[in-house]
């Protein structure tokens, strides 16, 4: 498939019928959309994304249009109020053009866990996007929309912008209101911009942040503001140089592709010619974020998703009584990878194994913190890969959860911590046909995503 021009807010601002007509081209083909909305109020108010179409991930509530996460679970179900969210989207002139294809209640890495079906990668339509916001990031790739929202829980904005050859953003935990998203694991969940230029990421970012009293987890201007004096830089400005903390112990392991070893000593030379010191840095809790992660996780999710017994919301099957009627509902609303983890979540939360593994995994929660804030008195950003392979090969892991697991090594660390994280497109790899392209990842202490960007428009050479 040959990428169209790379959209931008400043480009197709107004042009939302041309993305219209570019996804009833290919959409048959990739299958990013689930939708396309045809009712929604077309008329900006002037704002920063006055005119500019943005699609939304299936798991935002946009009042009056249909939400389904991903699932037969909500199949048909019409959100009833606007996510916080997409008020603001509202408000700065957005065109809401339709909802993208996720992995059912954002749980996968592949986008093939779909209830309606796999989304697959612009750049080679035998590969996965990446998961779980990977019709949001395919979207985007293919030149359909120049800014799709995603949700970000382990991972799955950055890891399918990597795959697409994107930008993507995971926005520190509380930046940005959760009201109005289906929640996967609350203490994890965040909304984030995936675009294709970094000034784009930052201006959505800008238009989406803020305090907002219906979620009591958001920050305000004023803590961020604390924040910049907290952690000062360690170097240079905000425009340019500063240390850049490199784990060589991290990426330099087992299931880390050459290619992608190979793809981030390029980077880190490409950082050291724009100006940037690299050092040298030890992460040894890095290591059990994704075992932590693989606890917390499924126990929140177990918890969230009660809530979808057929009586509420969505899909209702109908039994011998009551009991029958949760269990029959629940048997055909989700799918396999969601009961995976609801029976896992169930299991680290019931009585003889709390202690065993919830409460060891929050202290060692805090402890990954402990160790990035301690790295950041030293470094301004950590620099990483953002996947440990470029995009796999549709059903090349859908038998193996575990190896689907260890595509998000990189990325869960910085949900885990509540970090702030940006991935940019760092190269590409040919394998056989196909030029995968490869992501570099930069993480930030807490509210500071201003390093993000200042070091993500250098190292793309935006102006």
């Amino acid at each position: 498939m040959t990428k169209t021009d790379q959209l931008t807010i400043q480009t197709a601002a107004g042009k939302g019928d041309d993305c219209r007509s570019a996804i009833a081209d290919q959409n048959t083909e990739l299958n990013a959309f689930l939708e396309v909305y045809e009712n929604v109020d077309r008329t900006g108010s002037g704002g920063a994304l006055s005119g500019v179409p943005v699609a939304l991930k299936d798991n935002m509530l946009v009042k009056g249009e249909k939400v389904s996460a991903g699932s037969k679970m909500l199949e048909g179900y019409t959100a009833t109020y606007d996510a916080t969210a997409v008020e603001k989207l509202r408000e700065a002139g957005a065109e809401l053009i339709g909802r993208t294809n996720m992995d059912e209640f954002a749980m996968g890495s592949s986008t093939e866990h779909s209830a309606f079906g796999p989304t697959k990668n612009p750049r080679a339509l035998s590969r996965v996007p990446g998961g779980s916001s990977g019709g949001s990031a395919a979207a985007v790739a293919a030149g359909l929309v120049p800014v799709a929202l995603g949700s970000d829980t382990g991972g799955s904005i950055r890891q399918p912008a990597s795959f697409c050859g994107v930008v993507g953003l995971k926005p520190t935990y509380g930046a940005i209101s959760r009201y109005g998203l289906i929640a996967m694991g609350s203490s994890l969940d965040q909304i984030g911009p995936i675009t294709n230029t970094v000034a784009d990421a930052e201006t959505v970012f800008n238009v989406l942040r803020g305090r907002d009293k219906k979620d009591s987890t958001t920050l305000s201007d004023e803590v961020y503001a604390q924040n910049e004096e907290r952690v000062p830089a360690q170097g240079g400005s905000a425009s340019g140089g500063g240390v850049i903390g490199v784990p060589w112990n991290v990426i330099d392991q087992e299931g880390v592709d050459k290619s992608v070893a190979q793809n981030m000593k390029q980077s880190v030379e490409r950082l050291k010619e724009l100006g940037y010191t690299i050092k040298d840095i030890e992460l040894p809790k890095f290591a059990y974020a994704l075992s932590v992660y693989y606890i917390l996780m499924p126990a929140e999710v177990s918890s969230n998703l009660a809530r979808f017994d057929g009586v509420k919301y969505g899909l209702a099957a109908e039994g011998s009584d009551m009991i029958d009627d949760y269990l029959k509902t629940r048997g055909a609303g989700f799918g396999s990878e969601v009961k995976r983890r609801i029976m896992l979540g169930t299991y680290v939360l019931s009585s003889g194994y709390h202690d065993a593994y919830y409460r060891k995994a929050l202290a060692t929660r805090n402890a990954i913190r402990d160790e990035l804030n301690e790295t950041f008195k030293s470094v301004d950003v950590i620099a990483t890969p953002t996947t440990p392979t470029p995009a796999f090969t549709l059903g090349e892991k859908s038998s193996d959860p575990l190896a689907m697991y260890m595509a998000d090594i990189f990325t869960v660390p910085a949900n885990v911590a509540g970090n702030p994280a940006l991935t940019v497109p760092s190269g590409v790899v040919r394998e056989g046909e196909d030029e995968l392209p490869l992501g570099l990842q930069l993480m930030a202490p807490n509210t500071q995503e201003g390093r993000l960007f200042a070091v993500g428009k250098k190292f793309l050479g935006e102006s």
